[in-house]
Order: C-alpha cells, then sequence, then structure tokens
C-alpha cells in the first residue's frame, strides 16, 4: 500500500487525548527503528515526529517525494537543518501549545524546591515529623513572592513561564540576546540583563532556549559560581544545556539550593550520570522527571490538532505550512 503519511508517533497519542488522524489521508504508523521507515519514507509526502527522539539521519530524506515534516511539539532539533533545505523539504512545528503546560512545571518545581515539600515528604515517611517541621521553620523557607525570577529565553515559552511567576508576585529579569522589549516585559516590569548578571542576581533561573551551538553547555561552572548559594535551576528546554558534571558538582558542595531537571544531555540518562551519584542531602535538593514539562492532556491535544491541520492544509489543499521553521 501506498501511504501520504509516515508517522513515527502511535495512533493511540493521539486517539487518546481525543484526536482523531485525518480520515482523508492514508497513514502509516512507525517507530524510528522500524526497518520500513527507509521504504516507506521514500512514496509519502509527509513525515510527522515528536519533538523528542532520536536524531533521524540526513539520508532518511535525500532523493524523497517528502513536501513537509511536522513536529508535533516546538523543538526541531532531531532535524538535521542543512540537510532539509538543500533537499527542499518544509519543516514545521507547533510553537506556544505547552506554554501553559511548562509554565505550570517551573511554578511547581520552583516551589517544590524553595519550600522542600519533596525533602519533607521523604523525612515524614522515616518518622522524623518533628525534626523536619523545626528545621523547616528555622530555615524560614520562602514563596515566590517579592523573589527575582531570572528566564532565560523569552520566545513564546519563556514569555509564559516569566508571566506565570510574575502572577505569584515574583519579580522578573530575563536573558535573550535576540528578544527585544514587548507589550508582555512591560507589563510584567521585566528587567533585561546580561546572563551574569541575572545568575548573580535571580532566586530561580529557568531555562527556556533551544538547543543550538550558541546555547550547548551555556550553564557550566563558571556561570553555576554566579549563582546564589540558595538559588534554585530549572532546566525544561534541552539537555546539553547544562553541563551536569558541573551541576553535580556545585550541588554536592552544598553551594546551590537546588536543581530541577526535566531533560538530560543523554535521553533516556545513563546510570553514569553524575547527578545520580550524589548521596546526602544533595540528593534531596535534586527533582528529576522525564521530559515531561510540556506534556499534560489538554496540551498534547492542542499540539496534535495542531499539526494534522498542517499536514491537511498542506497535502489536501495545496497551501504553504504555517509555522515553518525553515
Amino acid at each position: 500500500m501506498i501511504y501520504d503519511v509516515a508517522c513515527l508517533r502511535p495512533e493511540a497519542d493521539f486517539l487518546r487525548v481525543g484526536i482523531v488522524p485525518p480520515e482523508t489521508l492514508s497513514i502509516d504508523y512507525l517507530s524510528p527503528a522500524d526497518q520500513q521507515l527507509a521504504a516507506t519514507l521514500a512514496q509519502v509526502r509527509a513525515l510527522v515526529i515528536p519533538a523528542v527522539g532520536p536524531k533521524l539521519e540526513p539520508a532518511l530524506f535525500e532523493n524523497r517525494t517528502i513536501q513537509l515534516v511536522q513536529v508535533t511539539g516546538a523543538g526541531v532539533d532531531r532535524l538535521d537543518e542543512p540537510a532539509m533545505r538543500k533537499f527542499g523539504i518544509a519543516v514545521a512545528n507547533v510553537p506556544g501549545s505547552s506554554n501553559d503546560a511548562v509554565a505550570e512545571y517551573a511554578v511547581s518545581c520552583a516551589l517544590m524546591l524553595l519550600r522542600r515539600i519533596a525533602w519533607a515528604d521523604g523525612e515524614i515517611r522515616l518518622g522524623n515529623y518533628g525534626e523536619i517541621r523545626s528545621r523547616m521553620i528555622a530555615a524560614s523557607l520562602p514563596g515566590l513572592a517579592d523573589l527575582i525570577v531570572g528566564v532565560v529565553g523569552l520566545g513564546t515559552i519563556g514569555t509564559a513561564v516569566a508571566e506565570a511567576f510574575h502572577r505569584m508576585g515574583s519579580r522578573i529579569v530575563y536573558y535573550d540576546p535576540i528578544a527585544t522589549g514587548s507589550d508582555a516585559t512591560e507589563r510584567m516590569a521585566a528587567q533585561p540583563l546580561s546572563l551574569r548578571e541575572l545568575l548573580q542576581q535571580a532566586d530561580v533561573v529557568t531555562l527556556h532556549v533551544p538547543l543550538i551551538p550558541a546555547t550547548e553547555g551555556l550553564i557550566g561552572a563558571s556561570e553555576l559560581a554566579c549563582m546564589k548559594r540558595d538559588a534554585v535551576l530549572i532546566n525544561a528546554a534541552r539537555g546539553g544545556i547544562v553541563d551536569e558534571a558541573a551541576l553535580a558538582a556545585r550541588l554536592a558542595s552544598g553551594d546551590l539550593g537546588g536543581a530541577a531537571l526535566d531533560v538530560y544531555a543523554e535521553e533516556p540518562p545513563s546510570s553514569s550520570n553524575p547527578l545520580f551519584a550524589l548521596d546526602g542531602d544533595a540528593t534531596r535538593r535534586v527533582l528529576f522527571t522525564p521530559h515531561i514539562a510540556g506534556v499534560t492532556r489538554q496540551s498534547w491535544a492542542n499540539l496534535f490538532r495542531s499539526s494534522w491541520e498542517n499536514v491537511v492544509r498542506v497535502l489536501d489543499r495545496g497551501e504553504a505550512p504555517l509555522n515553518r521553521v525553515y
């Protein structure tokens, strides 16, 4: 059978959140490891892929009939940009549909770390109710009101995150070399800073930049050394932006209040990841999640609906794709 679309998500993902893929198109559901992938890509007109997953080799797209690669998310780093441009294949994403989910995640993690909620849960389970309560009261733990939140990357997601913290009463500073003032920054009285200035001032640092050569290793040992001793770091962007060994060292020394990590340099992370070797109090100051910051039932429904509408727009109506990245 000749298909119109190859999709690297199972159909169940769409149906689970109430999105029915278009019946006007024939769709072959595959995995990246499927031996039939190359043969299928040789005859389809579009490819639909998750934003998260292994990189797709340029050879898969050479001499193909594919008109569109639709990413069901914002990140396009699974694809080789020079190759896609060379082959003339349009790549489109869905920016903004997971904004609220990521913002909820960032605020939740900041509160979990600042107020030591997971730490307290663990101690109470060990029978240490009185001791942990006394320690938490003595520590005079902060909420988010009046804290300085530094947002690194003020795109659509970063702006949504900043606005969520602003609603909690936080003061917003941001670093983004290409962002300019906007209605949102004015409304929040958000202050632009250099990266070093942001790291020195912020009580919460939250990362929302793509993984590109300019951002790889953006937060390393020298940057972490700039941060306040009780500050917390949240990475819900991409693995590789933070030097994990340097972060582990900083946490082990007690010179960082905490970190929440939704993404890793290697996914899934290996057992040799230095962050997994932390012990003692350092382990209580880290939250690990499996790349789900933007994943809620609502966000997936929005992402999937927009993705399929774009595929139909291109294949059935012959129109240019929306949100074309390159």
